[in-house]
């Protein structure tokens, strides 16, 4: 009996692993750059990336004051590692007052100055592609940014071949990558509550308290910057014993307090990514759709 052309397809696609999977799409843009903050997510498409087109990819990450210290350096490193040619290049999301005003809609403003510059850089260089690292889980979520993505025909390619947060992490360990568990960095920008103005003094203070942080072993957490200098730090669950067990409370609140903050409050709810998106009203979540369901 001769099977069926497009089951014979169906069954060779069930035995493709993820990793080829995103290397082949990859292969078929031709060339591309990818936006690359040096986690775990853009690690993955820069190494596939590599793998599919050598010369042809290209790694650039966005630099300003939201970027927060280390990262440029962790970055630059993480694309050593990779093999993947590597280029920074200064965004000037400052100049934008939208930007600047802090309305649920910032991301857009912020992605689309980058997505602007990535484009020239591209069109400069002779690549075919713009590519970033959004995943399939990060299309349910409310993130402007994906507008922009999709105004400068941005590639998605991890979301694309259906891989979500915790396949991401498996392929990063797979493949050997040294960031495969680090803990998602988004920009210090995410971290100031809606309606209060951004500014590179703010954000000089959000990471200089999360520095704190992170030196006294707390991996993943966030310090929310609300206003009248109030932040409003989230750790693991399981971690909140140890932030206030005795010594270590006084020294964190003596250090937020020394960087700029005039008040210090944990959250009992732990940390969790986007804390500040139950606040975005209705008609930002219907200008912003999930891409999700513009995809459906």
């Amino acid at each position: 009996m001769v099977r069926p052309a497009g089951a014979a397809r169906r069954k060779e696609r069930m035995h493709v692993t993820p990793a080829e999977r995103l290397v082949a799409e990859l292969q078929r843009l031709g060339s591309c750059v990818v936006a690359f903050s040096g986690g775990v997510d853009s690690a993955d498409v820069a190494k596939a990336a590599c793998l599919a087109l050598g010369d042809r990819a290209l790694a650039v990450t966005g630099v300003s004051a939201s970027l927060a210290e280390g990262e440029l350096a962790a970055a630059q490193a993480a694309a050593r590692a990779i093999g993947i040619a590597h280029r920074s290049l200064a965004t000037q999301e400052f100049a934008d007052e939208n930007y600047l005003r802090n309305q649920p809609d910032r991301c857009f403003h912020c992605k689309t100055e980058l997505y602007r510059q990535l484009a020239a850089t591209a069109v400069e260089l002779g690549f075919d592609a713009l590519v970033n690292g959004a995943n399939a889980d990060d299309l349910g979520d409310f993130r402007p940014g994906m507008r922009a993505a999709a105004d400068f025909a941005v590639r998605s390619p991890l979301a694309e071949c259906g891989l979500g947060k915790q396949q991401v992490r498996e392929l990063a360990r797979a493949w050997g990558l040294a960031v495969w568990d680090k803990p998602a960095m988004p920009c210090l920008s995410s971290r100031v509550a809606y309606g209060l103005a951004v500014t590179p003094e703010r954000l000089a203070r959000i990471d200089a308290a999360e520095r704190v942080l992170r030196e006294l072993g707390f991996a993943a957490v966030r310090v929310r910057h609300h206003e009248h200098e109030l932040a409003r730090l989230e750790v693991p669950v399981e971690a909140l014993p140890r932030l206030c067990a005795e010594g270590v409370r006084e020294q964190v609140a003596a250090q937020l307090r020394s960087v700029g903050f005039r008040y210090v409050t944990l959250d009992l709810e732990g940390f969790r990514s986007g804390s500040f998106q139950q606040l975005v009203p209705v008609e930002e979540l219907e200008r912003f759709p999930p891409a999700a369901s513009r995809l459906s």
